[in-house]
């Protein structure tokens, strides 16, 4: 019988909603429960488990009697100890409850519950499952079991002949002893001699144990009603009815058991994994595997092959940075931006109406030198590099990921899933199944689908205007702040006031423009959130693989949108449509237009990119660390002064915080939106690999810390891989290319100056008799008559600048006096032709390299593939001469009552 493995995510938001044929999700399991266990209905005289006190072991993972292990932890609240004692409500609830456990214990389970110590209004049920619930269920949920020791050699290590050197980063074996590793196969009851089975109480460990409880604790039913059933734990839990659910940590992370049976993996992975002190080494995934699951075991290992992998993108992109503050001192056109007799002579157009003043070029040399390091020769290099090192790193980690799956023993992980409970319960329509031709019951008709697809793509087409809407903001703030700081900054025209070095009109709108970006983008991300989840419950997706794929991608679209749209502005519109000053392009048709400094955008855009990341760092650890952190201090004060006794494990669990729904869905994100800044705009600023190696070496670290000391344990859940996430990081490294090849040809000066350099610092366009760069500000900068400003009020604000007639401002344009003044000259259009040719040879190039290294470069290799098909054989023959054995001893046993049945018949006749 065919089950789903998956556990639900979230459940619909109201009770009420949920239809008269709730019980199809329930059908096949019900009657295999009852055949082993009997009826799963609710009687009168309900089941409830016994009161127990507590035994005054702390550190006890089981029931008074010391046998039987608890699985999970249920916790209510008792509404006769309540202050306010709500009647109709309470005794609603509590009739819930108690059909609730007690088909649970018709179920198989077993339940004793204990009253809190510190809140004698707390009542914590233990459940255990017994031998033959667990044998049940594991062959319905299809977990592969051991069958026999393997004894081929399953871990290979990556780093070859160096191992010796990487010894001091490897966990130490004598503290956390390597698995054992088994050949498995899928369990069944009526095989069970063929498995592994030394001890009974060992034979299903603690994770998996918990994994099959919730699974029944999600499929037991608590309320039948004019036909419709009811059920799940979390929906038990949402409405109030249970305060919480959860499997318990075996031991207290700062200190072992006292308990000699217990493992004390918590412990371990806390003084291995989490310690600070352990920063420097590898991650023990074996037993974070073993102890949180597959699906934590593989973000783990994807976040530490991705930070290890960021390592050498860092050192490259330290490099390049180097590399252009070396040699910013021999940048040509910074020099003749800072001369006092090239730039300090070069009087540039106001970049505003009526307000902003003429300015001399010479204001800008502290950022021209600053754009001298991100704008050179290194940043091509780089970009180039970082389109390889994408490729190579989804290359590897798929090869890698095979690596575990194999390990992990998760290569036949079965997905046929089954429709979520939430789907089930809303299947109201009945239609012909055009594969089976039978009937089936569907949530809604084909029309009904449509509509729902409808409205859902209207909320996020609309959320999605709504952040293009706040961009626009952001800009119309620019434009209209830039006008105020030209006002307001020190006018010393020489560009010698301390604070006008330093602090332009530009420097200072991009600053609070990017921190006022930032601001929004959390707060329309924390809205959005809650949003996506609303949108994707009305979708009503069937599988738990469809909703979290669909959940998927509505968060990442509205997050590249958030995040990322300031920096397109930045990179690709911002001074590209200007005009000139005497016809400038304005916004909505009374904002002008933003200009850009004389060496362009890239320095603003490498300022906007340093403050969101790095303020997303610094958010997103504040709220990882110090949130649960204060939480858990406060729960603890508040029961500080009845702690007289010492908790029990449950009890202490009950006080950190829940994981949360979505469990490792954010912390995906979070990776995924780091992981594009890293490559989406690399370009403009080699640092970002750097960054993000930092934040990830500290948020490996951050992460394991908050999971083994400040929430309770997760429901262990299988995984093969990363999910939806891959083919989104596909998705932005092609996109990468695009995007970086853009900002070198459009946003940054490189082939301005390279078309300067080549052909017009020398004859017929240039005056030099060879190639060089000097010139190059004056041949890019273009003349404008002062006299022909349409508004008057733009005139000379200044004293001393009457003798002035002419003021310069950046674009290729012919001069006053020329036949076709104020067009765009033959530079402009070599620079243009430029910029494509770049564009489509770098593209080009890039993607040619990429698609060979993916071809060269197989997801799985060619040791996994024979290891996997060995490991399959091997198992098949040890399946089969199992199968001969019984066959055959079954057979002696058959002839053998048929000689006896002979014997006894013919012996009487012959004597």
């Amino acid at each position: 019988m065919q089950m789903m493995i998956r556990d639900v995510l979230l459940e619909m938001d109201q009770e009420e909603e949920e239809d008269d044929d709730g019980d199809i999700v329930l059908e096949n399991l019900e009657q295999t429960v009852v055949s082993s266990f009997g009826t799963l209905e609710s009687q009168p005289d309900f089941q409830t488990p016994e009161f127990e006190e507590f035994n005054g072991k702390p550190d006890s993972l089981f029931f008074n009697d010391g046998q039987r292990r608890i699985d999970f932890v249920l916790v209510y609240e008792d509404e006769s100890r309540k202050e306010t004692n709500k009647k109709g409500s309470n005794e609603k609830n509590r009739r819930k409850r108690r059909a609730y456990e007690s088909n649970l214990i018709c179920g198989g389970l077993q339940l004793e519950a204990t009253r809190s110590i510190l809140d004698d209004k707390l009542v914590f049920v233990k459940v255990h499952a017994p031998w033959e619930v667990l044998c049940t269920y594991a062959e319905i949920m299809h977990i592969k079991l051991p069958l026999k020791p393997n004894d081929l050699k399953t871990r290979s290590s990556a780093f070859g002949n160096f191992s010796w050197f990487t010894k001091v980063l490897q966990v130490d074996e004598s503290i956390i002893k390597p698995e054992q590793e088994f050949f498995t196969a899928p369990f069944e009851k009526n095989r069970m001699n063929d498995f592994y089975i030394q001890d009974r109480d060992t034979f299903f460990n603690p994770a998996t144990r918990s994994r099959i409880v919730y699974f029944i604790l999600c499929r037991i039913k608590y309320q039948v009603r004019d036909n419709v059933k009811k059920f799940g734990i979390n929906k038990l839990v949402s409405s109030g009815i249970y305060k919480a659910a959860f499997p318990l940590h075996d031991c207290n992370f700062s200190h072992k058991s006292e308990d000699f049976s217990c493992p004390n993996e918590r412990y371990l992975l806390y003084r291995e994994w989490a310690h600070p002190r352990s920063i420097y080494k590898k991650q023990p995934l074996d037993l974070i595997r073993k102890y949180y699951g597959e699906k934590i075991g593989i973000y783990f290992a994807w976040l530490g092959y991705y930070t290890q992998m960021l390592l050498l993108a860092a050192v490259v992109g330290v490099a390049c940075f180097l590399y252009g503050y070396v040699n910013q001192n021999n940048c040509t056109w910074s020099k003749e931006v800072c001369h006092p007799d090239i730039g300090g002579k070069i009087i540039m157009c106001p970049q505003c109406d009526r307000l902003c003043p003429f300015w001399k070029l010479n204001i800008t040399c502290e950022s021209s030198k600053k754009l001298c390091i991100f704008d050179s020769f290194g940043t091509l290099v780089f970009a180039v590099f970082m389109g390889v090192w994408v490729t190579l790193f989804l290359e590897f980690w798929k090869r890698r990921q095979a690596e575990l799956e194999y390990e992990w023993d998760t290569v036949e992980l079965q997905q046929e899933e089954q429709a979520r409970p939430e789907y089930e319960a809303r299947c109201t329509h009945v239609v012909i199944n055009e594969i089976t031709q039978e009937e089936e019951r569907v949530p809604f008709t084909t029309w009904g689908k449509c509509i729902r697809i409808t409205l859902c793509a209207s909320a996020v087409f609309f959320w999605i205007l709504l952040i293009i809407a706040s961009v626009i903001g952001i800009i119309v703030y620019r434009l209209s702040v830039f006008i105020v700081f030209s006002a307001k900054l020190p006018k010393n025209l020489n560009g010698t006031d301390p604070i006008q070095k330093y602090l332009t009109p530009q420097t200072a709108t991009s600053i609070t423009a990017s921190l006022i970006s930032f601001i929004i983008i959390m707060i329309l991300n924390t809205i959005y959130e809650k949003v996506a989840i609303m949108i994707t419950n009305f979708e009503l997706p069937r599988t738990q693989t469809d909703y979290e794929n669909s959940l998927t991608m509505k968060m990442f679209l509205f997050q590249f949108v958030n995040y990322y749209s300031s920096c397109f502005y930045i990179a690709f519109f911002k001074g590209k449509f200007v005009g000139y000053p005497g016809d400038p392009v304005y916004w909505l048709g009374k904002y002008r237009n933003e200009e850009c400094d004389p060496g362009g955008c890239l320095l603003e855009l490498t300022t906007q990119l340093t403050i969101i990341m790095g303020g997303k760092a610094i958010w997103n650890n504040i709220q990882e660390v110090l949130l649960p952190w204060v939480m858990n201090l406060i729960g603890r004060c508040r029961t500080v002064s009845r702690a007289e006794k010492t908790a029990p494990r449950w009890e202490q669990d009950y006080h950190l915080q829940p994981m949360g729904k979505l469990g490792l869905f954010y912390e995906y994100l979070e990776m995924i939106i780091q992981f594009g800044f890293v490559t989406l705009f690399v370009a403009s600023f080699p640092l970002a690999p750097l960054l993000a190696l930092v934040n990830n070496i500290l948020e490996i670290r951050v992460d394991a810390w908050k999971m083994t000391t400040q929430y309770r344990r997760m429901v262990p859940e299988k995984a093969q891989d990363i999910g939806a996430w891959q083919p989104i990081m596909q998705g932005i490294a092609i996109l990468a290319v695009v995007t970086n090849a853009m900002i070198i040809a459009f946003t940054s000066d490189m082939i301005p100056r390279l078309v300067y350099y080549w052909s017009f610092s020398v004859p017929p366009y240039g005056d030099h008799a060879h190639y060089t760069m000097e010139g190059y500000i004056n041949n890019t900068l273009s003349y404008f008559n002062v006299a022909d400003f349409k508004n008057r009020s733009n005139g000379n604000p200044y004293s001393g600048l009457e003798k002035h007639t002419t003021c310069r401002y950046r674009d290729f344009r012919y001069p006053p006096g020329h036949p076709q003044e104020y067009k765009h000259n033959i530079y402009y259009w070599h620079v243009i032709a430029a910029k494509l040719a770049f564009i489509i040879v770098m593209e080009h190039v890039i993607y040619s390299v990429k698609f060979f290294i993916s071809y060269a470069i197989p997801d799985v290799s060619k040791s996994t593939k024979s290891k996997i098909k060995r490991e399959k054989y091997l198992t098949q023959k040890l399946l089969h001469e199992n199968h001969l054995k019984d066959v055959t001893k079954n057979m002696g046993v058959i002839a053998e009552r048929m000689v006896e049945v002979v014997d006894n018949n013919l012996r009487p006749k012959l004597e």
